[in-house]
């Protein structure tokens, strides 16, 4: 069982809105990269939900795999950052878990629209 792409959209303004509040609302908002990172990544799932080509998108010019491809590369670099910038000491365990939640979302979400595979085009 695949996850549908509409789904997958309704967890993606989740996940860019909680990426973007996590500093705040786990107590890491120190300025630096461990604040920075998360939000900056929220802002571009939130901007790449926005064009892709899935029920909850609004231009719908990035196909669904590419989509995929960014969050599961965005996922990763959430995961490593805490050791990447230094900051793994004072907080890594909501970036490794958020990261490694946005992978495996991307992993077993559906590749092709819900609409595309009835055949009917919205």
């Amino acid at each position: 069982m695949r996850l549908p792409t509409r789904v997958h959209g309704m967890l993606d303004y989740l996940l860019g809105a909680l990426l973007i509040a996590a500093p705040w609302l786990f107590g890491f908002a120190e300025g630096g990269a461990e604040q920075w990172v998360p939000v900056g990544l929220g802002a571009g799932v939130l901007l790449y939900s926005l064009f892709t080509d899935y029920e909850l998108g609004v231009v719908k010019k990035l196909q669904m795999p590419a989509h995929l491809l960014l969050d599961a590369l965005g996922g990763l670099f959430l995961a490593v950052s805490p050791w990447m910038f230094g900051f793994d000491e004072r907080v890594w365990i909501p970036h490794v878990a958020l990261g490694l939640v946005e992978v495996l979302t991307a992993a077993i979400t559906n590749t092709v629209p819900g609409y595309e595979r009835r055949g009917a085009r919205r």
